[in-house]
């Protein structure tokens, strides 16, 4: 296996390890601003117990959102030198916009969060937990403005073979970023809610019904069911405006092989890349054309466009695009179903969700993870063979270092990561755990106790 090859894997694996933190933190931190909005308002020390629960599991995905993401920027040096020689005039300052303006707010304040109740005024520990989410919203920003401008760069020239800013504004607001940023923040509300929810659905069922519990689950429930309408319309908006300015990777996302009109939606398909076809196609008549051009007649691109007269093929790698984009679309139609169920059973019970629902959140928990990772796969390998679209290719920016080398940091890379990723997992149920058994016991919800019924704003 070449260099080029391995060291995608590694970046692949790197970002893929790294996501699964910034996705929850970024939501989480405006949750627990509820949680303690709803605590200043009605003084109920249930929503604080909730807060309570959930800032350690937001301090401890920050941590490790942090460590990984020191490893990312160590592989543009060891892994692609050529992305920071060619185009480090951009990337640079908005890499550096983003510690100044929100990794400094994130670790200055947490620990108000964590530590500060009852040991400073209540608004300085109001003030830190809005800071904070604040500081996680724009990390994500700067962090999206710079992968957006990667996709539609804008604002520069190129002098000698060198990438020179001419509009930071033109770079900043780049055609794709504010879709894309929209895109994201849903997909981290939807991943911290079905987090929320699965681990307070988790807590009930072993029996911990306190009403901080209660008040998370329901939390969670609602949240999942507001945001995924909104973010199948923010997909929608995306992916029309990934049509307009990368066709190609569109065009992957659909196996469409042929520009035409009356393009089948693909449900299910075997893309063979060699003999440019699908197999064992199962599709909707003229689906694509509906959803892309909104006219069953409508013409999408095909792929065959993006060959030249060589053979060098100039679009993504098809299967796993293709497979990509179902999976992330699929895991969100699942969210849909069950939220909207969970919500309509709240509201029609009176509050109480059976256990087949409970079972189903719990199974869910971590389903905000497959979609997110999907959806950055979709982008990330639909973007190829380009790492600068139009400007930088993957292979000019690869390192020379041997493909030995680049082995064997990748497999301590995954041994590490397995490692952590299953101790995080444990500690986020340790911690649930703990608190079941610190919790006080409820009473039966029929001589009184609060179950899911209770009022919120208490």
């Amino acid at each position: 296996m070449e260099t080029l090859l391995l060291s995608r894997i590694q970046f692949g694996a790197n970002i893929t390890f790294h996501i699964l933190f910034p996705t929850i933190t970024i939501a989480l931190g405006w949750v627990l601003l509820y949680f303690k909005l709803a605590y200043d308002r009605s003084k109920d020390e249930a929503w604080m117990d909730a807060y309570f629960f959930w800032v350690k599991v937001f301090a401890l995905t920050f941590a490790l959102g942090v460590v990984s993401g020191i490893t990312m920027s160590f592989q543009f040096g060891t892994n692609w030198p050529g992305f920071m020689e060619r185009v480090g005039n951009v990337a640079g300052p908005l890499l550096a916009y983003e510690i100044l303006t929100a990794f400094f707010l994130e670790a200055t304040f947490l620990g108000i969060m964590l530590f500060g109740f009852r040991r400073v005024p209540n608004w300085v520990h109001t003030l830190a937990t809005v800071l904070v989410a604040f500081g996680t919203t724009m990390s994500a920003f700067w962090i999206l403005v710079l992968n957006s401008w990667m996709h539609t760069p804008a604002g520069f020239e190129i002098r000698d073979g060198i990438v020179h800013a001419t509009d930071w504004w033109a770079i900043v607001f780049n055609p794709s970023m504010p879709y894309r940023l929209a895109h994201m923040l849903l997909a981290s509300g939807l991943t911290a809610a079905f987090l929320i929810a699965g681990m307070s659905a988790w807590r009930w069922l072993r029996g911990d019904r306190s009403a901080a519990v209660a008040k998370a689950l329901r939390t969670g429930v609602v949240m999942g069911a507001l945001l995924i309408p909104a973010q199948i319309l923010a997909g929608d908006l995306h992916g029309l405006n990934t049509l307009e300015h990368q066709p190609a990777k569109v065009a992957a996302m659909e196996a469409n092989w042929e520009t035409r009109g009356n393009v089948p939606l693909v449900l299910f398909a075997l893309p063979d890349q060699e003999a440019r076809e699908n197999r064992f196609e199962l599709s909707i008549p003229s689906g694509a054309s509906l959803i892309l051009k909104h006219h069953p007649e409508g013409v999408v691109p095909g792929l065959n466009d993006f060959v030249l007269e060589d053979g060098t093929v100039m679009h993504p790698p098809v299967a796993p695009v293709f497979w990509g984009f179902r999976i992330m679309v699929g895991t969100g139609m699942a969210m849909l179903a069950l939220s909207w169920l969970a919500a309509w059973q709240l509201w029609r019970r009176g509050g109480e969700l059976p256990k087949l629902t409970l079972y189903g959140l719990v199974g869910m928990t971590f389903s905000g993870w497959v979609a997110t990772v999907a959806g950055w796969y979709v982008t990330e390998i639909g973007r190829q063979p380009w790492l600068v679209s139009g400007v930088l290719t993957t292979a000019e920016a690869v390192t020379t270092t041997g493909a030995g080398t680049v082995l064997t940091s990748l497999i301590v890379y995954l041994g590490l990561y397995v490692v952590l990723l299953a101790a995080y997992i444990g500690a986020l149920y340790h911690l649930a755990r703990k608190a079941g058994k610190a919790a006080p016991a409820a009473a039966p919800i029929a001589q009184g106790g609060e179950g899911l019924a209770a009022n919120p704003a208490r």
